[in-house]
C-alpha cells in the first residue's frame, strides 16, 4: 500500500477532530430523544449545514462531478432540480413539520409522527414506514460507504474491501456514542470542509487550464457536444433529472433536521444559509467536472467519479490535498451517520418498543438504537462489497424509495385535512412498491462480461421516482375518500397547527 504520510497525517488530524466532537456529544445524550432528535435545540446554522451537508453526501463530491465528467453540461439537470427541490421543501415544509410533530404528542421519528398525526392505534403505519426506512437507508447508506472506499482505495492504494471496513469503522465510532448532536455538530464542520473544498478546486483548475475562455475552448474541441445543455437530452430524460428534486419532502435524515430546530423563528434563516450553500456547492461540483474534461484529457480517467480526488492530488501539496480529500470524507460521513441514527431510531423506537417491550427505559432504548446503528452499517458494508459499484446509481435508487414512500404522504399530511391513516398507509405501500418494481422492470439484464441477455421489459427511461410519486399521491387521496374521514379530535388538532403556524 502506498501511502503519502502528509496527506494520511491530514486526514488523521480531521478525523480525531470529529472523535472528539462525538465524545462532547456524548456527554449530553441522555435518552432516545437526545440520541435521534437533539432535544430539538439546533440553532439556524448548524441546521441548514448539517442538512445540507446529510443530503448531498459522497455523490456531490464522487458521483455529480464523475456525471459532469463524462457528459458534459447535458448533465446539468440534476443540480437544477434538486435546487428547486430543496427550496421548496425549506419554503413549504419545514415549518409546518417542526410544528406538527411537536403537536402531535412531540413526534420524534418519521414513523411516530405518522401514528400520532392518524391516531393509528394498530401500528400498521408505525410499522411499515420503519420498514420503508430499514429498507432504503440500507442501500443508501452502502453508496455512501462506496464512496469512502473509492478514496481510500484511490488515494493510498487500498485493497477496496479493506477501506470498505475501515471507513465504515470511523462513523461508527462517534455516531455509535454521540447520536444526533454528534452527527449535526460534525455535519455543521464537515459542511464548511465541503463547501471550500467545492468552491478552491474549480477555480484552481480552471486557473491551471489557462482561464474560463481557455477551458471551454479545450473541450469543445475534444466533443462540441459537452457544451450544450441539450446535448444528448431527451423529454424524459430532463423530467428524470428535474425529478431529484421531488425527493426532498420525503427524505427522514433531512426532514429530521426540521423537527430537531429550536424554534421555527429560526427557519427563515436557516433556509437561507442552506440554500446558498447549496447552489454554490452545486456550482462547484459541476465545474469540477466540467473542468475534468480537458484537464485530463490526454490520459482520462480509469473510473470518472475520481475526478474530485484526482485534483486534489495534482494540483495541491501534500498537505493541502489531504485536508480537500478529507472534505470527501466529510461528505460521506455526514450523511452515513444521520441516516444510521434515523434506521436505529426506526428499530428502536418503532419496532423495540411499540412491539416488543412497551415499558422499556430511555437508557434502554438507546443502547437498542446503538446496537442498530451497529447492525445497519454491517449489512451496509456487506451491500457495498463489488468495487464495481456506482454511487449515484445506489443513491439514486434509494432517494427514489423516499421520496415516493413519504413525499406525498408528508406533503399532505400537513395540507389536506380529509386524509386519513388508511390514505398515508395506501400512499406509502404504492410509492415503495412502484420505486421497486419500475426499477426492476426498467432494467436490462446484463451477464458478466457487461452484455445484455434480456432487455428491459419497460422500453423507455424515466427516473422511477416520477411513477412513484404520481401513484403514491394518487392512492394518498383515493385511500382517504373512499374511507371514513378523520375523527374530531384529528380535525381539531389540525385548525389548531393551522393558527399557529399563521401566529408565527
Amino acid at each position: 500500500m502506498d501511502i503519502n504520510v502528509p496527506t494520511l497525517t491530514a486526514i488523521i488530524i480531521y478525523l480525531v477532530g470529529m472523535l472528539v466532537i462525538g465524545i462532547l456529544a456524548a456527554r449530553m445524550t441522555r435518552d432516545l430523544s437526545d440520541y435521534v432528535l437533539g432535544g430539538r435545540r439546533l440553532g439556524a446554522g448548524v441546521a441548514a449545514l448539517s442538512a445540507g451537508s446529510s443530503d448531498m453526501s459522497g455523490w456531490l463530491m464522487l458521483g455529480l462531478p464523475g456525471a459532469m465528467y463524462l457528459g458534459g453540461m447535458g448533465e446539468i439537470w440534476i443540480a437544477v432540480g434538486l435546487a428547486v427541490g430543496a427550496y421548496l421543501n425549506w419554503q413549504f415544509i419545514a415549518k409546518p413539520f417542526r410544528l406538527y410533530t411537536k403537536v402531535s404528542n412531540d413526534s420524534i421519528t418519521i414513523p411516530d409522527y405518522l401514528e400520532n398525526r392518524f391516531r393509528d392505534h394498530s401500528k400498521l403505519l408505525r410499522v411499515f414506514s420503519a420498514i420503508v426506512i430499514l429498507l432504503f437507508f440500507t442501500f443508501y447508506t452502502s453508496a455512501s460507504l462506496v464512496g469512502g472506499a473509492i478514496l481510500l482505495e484511490s488515494s493510498f492504494n487500498m485493497d477496496y474491501k479493506l477501506a470498505l471496513w475501515v471507513g465504515a469503522g470511523v462513523i461508527l465510532s462517534y455516531t455509535f456514542f454521540g447520536g444526533f448532536l454528534a452527527a449535526s455538530w460534525t455535519d455543521f464542520i464537515q459542511g464548511i470542509l465541503m463547501f471550500l473544498a467545492l468552491i478552491i478546486i474549480p477555480i484552481v483548475a480552471i486557473f491551471e487550464l489557462g482561464g474560463w475562455g481557455e477551458t471551454v475552448t479545450k473541450i469543445g474541441e475534444i466533443d462540441l457536444s459537452h457544451l450544450d445543455v441539450m446535448s444528448g437530452a431527451t423529454t424524459l430524460g430532463i423530467i428524470s433529472l428535474l425529478a431529484w428534486g421531488l425527493g426532498y419532502f420525503g427524505q427522514p435524515h433531512i426532514l429530521v433536521r426540521f423537527m430537531g430546530i429550536k424554534s421555527t423563528k429560526e427557519i427563515p434563516k436557516a433556509r437561507l444559509i442552506g440554500m446558498v450553500w447549496m447552489v454554490l456547492s452545486l456550482i462547484g461540483a459541476i465545474f469540477i467536472g466540467f473542468a475534468g474534461i480537458a484537464y485530463f484529457a490526454d490520459a482520462p480517467l480509469a473510473n470518472s467519479e475520481t475526478v474530485f480526488i484526482m485534483f486534489s492530488q495534482v494540483l495541491f501539496n501534500p498537505w493541502v490535498a489531504g485536508f480537500l480529500l478529507a472534505a470527501i470524507l466529510s461528505a460521506i460521513m455526514s450523511t452515513v451517520d444521520s441516516q444510521l441514527l434515523v434506521s436505529s431510531s426506526a428499530l428502536a423506537q418503532d419496532f423495540y418498543k411499540a412491539i416488543f417491550k412497551k415499558d422499556a427505559s430511555k437508557k434502554e432504548e438507546m443502547w437498542v438504537g446503538r446496537i442498530a446503528v451497529l447492525l445497519i452499517a454491517i449489512i451496509a458494508i456487506f451491500l457495498g462489497y463489488n468495487p464495481e459499484s456506482k454511487v449515484l446509481e445506489l443513491v439514486g435508487y434509494a432517494w427514489a424509495g423516499f421520496g415516493a414512500a413519504f413525499g406525498p404522504v408528508i406533503i399532505l399530511s400537513l395540507f389536506w385535512k380529509r386524509m386519513n391513516r388508511w390514505g398515508a398507509l395506501a400512499g406509502m405501500i404504492v410509492g415503495a412498491v412502484t420505486v421497486v418494481v419500475w426499477k426492476i422492470l426498467s432494467t436490462d439484464k446484463v451477464n458478466e462480461a457487461g452484455e445484455v441477455i434480456k432487455e428491459a421489459v419497460i422500453p423507455f427511461s424515466l427516473y422511477e421516482i416520477v411513477p412513484g410519486f404520481l401513484l403514491a399521491l394518487l392512492a394518498v387521496v383515493i385511500g382517504s375518500l373512499l374511507t371514513k374521514a378523520p375523527s374530531k379530535e384529528i380535525q381539531e388538532e389540525f385548525d389548531s397547527v393551522k393558527e399557529e403556524l399563521k401566529a408565527s
